[in-house]
């Protein structure tokens, strides 16, 4: 049995008199764990309030699937304070570690203790905001941590095509000018002629304009493909569809080729077809090139887009435009966007920059979009495309920013409880219940702003109110 002895180990029970440390151990339920043995699931209603006498018990939240360790109790300890008085479910999984010794206490009993000595009160609220503190900091870590993964996730796939892209090309324009290499030298070795020579560079350049340049018309390109194809198996041009789609890229028509090739039309060797090979792999090289240099500039914007994202390198607070900071997040998020989802923006190019802490407010956009996407892409009975619409527009001396999604809305009796910390809607280890709590404290606290939520089915509505300067930044 539970003798008061055991309880004025704990220095919250030492503030109680005798008779109330007797009605506890009047009332309290023996338990005890084996190892490994779990006591209560992220989850579950709480079991009342627990006082552990011996052994250690650990304390694990689900991430993305896994059970993350994020503290411990150690005896003598007490906990399950908090879900007694709030009759929330537990967030947090606990685990014996070794055989544990424990009593509890039904929530009812906790609660009438709780009031009937202030002094207890106090100590048990201390260690409630201890506990919190600790929790939340924790979490809001790990909140960073997992969206800074799916960031480097998302910018991972992205850098991924174009960065390929790249790599192919330098792997196969080496061959191609090496080969174009060897053409020009055969063709040196004939009595060239300076005019002709000329013609066929003026057809290679116009070409090459028309690569850089292409009308993307996919009727006339494929009527001139079939074109080129029977005039070059006419004139007996071996794998004549190696050399179509380059011809036709560039624009280039058969007449142009039946002019360029006459002189040599009765020739037997190499040279009777070699110009018209030339031609097609200069612009096959020029669409590797371009094609390289399109995945570079990529890979550039989203290298950019990163480290403007980040603020890397810059003070912690400056002036920024809330528009650049918003189409950076959008970037590192194409991954997702890119699926059906579509972003409508309506900028007012007009408002001034604001003195922000541009890295936190990123991290704002990120939450509020990724949950937007998220809430879209689990409603599959949508009746419209799912769209985003971003507005921004001056409010006095502040600047406001809207973000609306066309997602099934958040239901009436939880919308006062979404900014809460812990609080989320998604299934349990899928969310912290954190994002929107960070996304809440970076705009009121540490800009001085305003976050307010407007939902009902096919509409939520964040709206954000920003100064022009942050009044008093917290540290």
């Amino acid at each position: 049995m539970l003798c008061s002895d055991a309880l004025t180990q704990m220095e919250a029970f030492r503030t109680l008199p005798a008779e109330r440390l007797q009605w506890i151990c009047d009332r309290a339920e023996h338990h005890r764990l084996s190892s490994g043995e779990v006591l209560v699931r992220e989850g579950e209603p709480s079991k009342g309030f627990f006082i552990q006498l011996s052994g250690q018990v650990t304390v694990s939240r689900l991430s993305q699937g896994m059970d993350m360790p994020i503290g411990r109790h150690e005896s003598p300890s007490f906990f399950g304070e908090i879900q007694a008085l709030t009759e929330d479910l537990v967030p947090v999984t606990l685990t014996a570690d070794s055989e544990v010794d424990l009593y509890r206490l039904n929530c009812c009993d906790f609660i009438d203790l709780l009031h009937s000595c202030r002094d207890f009160e106090k100590e048990i609220f201390r260690t409630v905001g201890k506990r919190l503190r600790g929790l939340e900091s924790f979490i809001q870590t790990r909140e960073k941590m997992a969206a800074l993964g799916t960031l480097s996730a998302g910018l991972a796939h992205e850098l991924n095509n174009p960065a390929s892209a790249l790599v192919r090309v330098l792997k196969d324009v080496q061959p191609a000018v090496l080969e174009l290499q060897r053409m020009n030298l055969r063709y040196g070795q004939q009595q060239v002629d300076e005019a002709h020579t000329q013609e066929w560079l003026e057809v290679r350049d116009r070409g090459f304009e028309a690569i850089a340049n292409p009308t993307n018309d996919p009727l006339e390109q494929g009527d001139r493909e079939d074109a080129l194809t029977d005039w070059l198996e006419d004139y007996g041009v071996e794998n004549a569809w190696q050399l179509v789609e380059p011809l036709a890229a560039a624009a280039v028509e058969p007449a142009t080729l039946k002019r360029l090739t006459e002189r040599w039309h009765h020739e037997t060797g190499e040279l009777r077809e070699m110009g018209i090979r030339w031609l097609s792999l200069s612009f096959d090289v020029m669409a590797m090139i371009r094609n390289g240099l399109d995945g570079a500039q990529r890979i550039s914007d989203l290298v950019g887009s990163m480290k403007s994202y980040s603020y890397m390198d810059r003070a912690a607070q400056q002036q920024i435009n809330i528009h650049d900071g918003i189409e950076d997040t959008l970037r590192l998020l194409q991954f997702k966007l890119k699926h059906g989802v579509m972003v409508e923006r309506q900028y007012d190019q007009s408002l001034p920059e604001i003195m922000s802490f541009g890295s936190e407010l990123n991290q704002v956009w990120t939450n509020l979009l990724d949950n937007a996407i998220y809430a879209m892409g689990e409603a599959s009975d949508l009746d419209a495309q799912p769209t985003i619409k971003i507005r921004t527009s001056q409010q006095g001396n502040a600047i406001r920013v809207e973000i609306e999604d066309n997602g099934p809305g958040i239901p009436a009796e939880i919308q006062q409880r979404i900014l809460e910390p812990f609080f989320t809607t998604k299934p349990m280890g899928q969310g912290s219940g954190l994002g929107l709590d960070v996304v809440r404290r970076t705009v009121e606290n540490r800009h001085g702003g305003s976050l307010t939520v407007e939902s009902r089915p096919g509409r939520t509505c964040f709206v954000i109110v920003l100064p022009v300067s942050i009044p008093s930044p917290e540290g």
